[in-house]
This record gives structure tokens, C-alpha cells and sequence, in this order.
């Protein structure tokens, strides 16, 4: 549960290591897609901790479910072919899929940004003979 995809994501925001991540997950049930089901956070459980960790920095259950099985296909797709298998459990791909969900997240901010028109009216018009 430490060094699974969503473990890599927990050891670097919560700053426990692996070892800990997982002992903290086996006072609960089942895999990390399990522990999300079964997410609450007024147990006390120090795993619904380090859940309500993630979320507090942005990510929602589904995020993280995703993430687990490097899944959502928004992201899957955004990733060139041949590099689209992604492997569980493997550090690499895992910064791979969060790199490409970072553009996913981004492409649409920018694409929604509105840039001024402006009017170029005669009155501003200089000509470099009047300079």
C-alpha cells in the first residue's frame, strides 16, 4: 500500500514512507480502490487520515481511484501511443500519467482564456514620417 501508485502520490505529500503508509493501511480492509470505498473521515483511522490528506490538497476519490489504476482515459489519451500502456506499481509511469493529467487539467484553462480585442482606430496611428 506504501509503494502502489496512490502510496508513491501519499509518500510525497504527507511525507510518511512506505512502510508506514502501509502499516496504517492494514488496520483497515483491502487495496487502496477498497479503503476509498470505505473512506470516512471521522474514523480516526490513520489511513482515512492520510486520505483526507489527499483530498485537502485537491484530489477527489475518483482522482484517486484513477490514479491507482492508471485509468482514466481523459489522460490515457492525451499520452502518445507507444506510450500509453502504462505499467502498475512502476514510479515512472505513475509521474507519467500525473504529467499527462497535469496537461489535461491545464488545456482547457488555457483554451477558455479570452484575450482582448482591441480596436485600432485611426486616432492611435502614428506614422514613422510624423516620428
Amino acid at each position: 500500500m506504501g509503494s502502489c501508485n496512490c502510496g508513491f502520490l501519499a509518500q510525497q505529500i504527507t511525507g510518511l514512507g512506505k512502510s508506514e503508509i502501509h502499516k496504517f493501511a492494514m488496520q483497515g480492509y483491502g487495496d487502496w480502490s477498497e479503503q476509498l470505498n470505505d473512506y470516512c473521515p471521522n474514523s480516526g483511522l490513520s489511513m482515512d487520515v492520510i486520505i483526507t490528506t489527499l483530498l485537502d490538497v485537491g484530489f477527489d476519490i475518483d482522482d484517486l481511484k484513477h490514479l491507482e489504476r492508471l485509468s482514466d482515459f481523459s489522460v490515457l489519451r492525451t499520452l502518445p501511443q507507444d506510450e500509453s500502456r502504462l505499467r502498475y506499481n512502476v514510479k515512472d509511469d505513475v509521474v507519467k500519467y500525473l504529467n499527462a493529467w497535469v496537461s489535461c487539467l491545464e488545456t482547457p484553462r488555457v483554451e477558455d482564456v479570452q484575450l482582448p480585442t482591441f480596436d485600432r482606430s485611426p486616432v492611435f496611428e502614428i506614422s514613422l514620417a510624423e516620428v
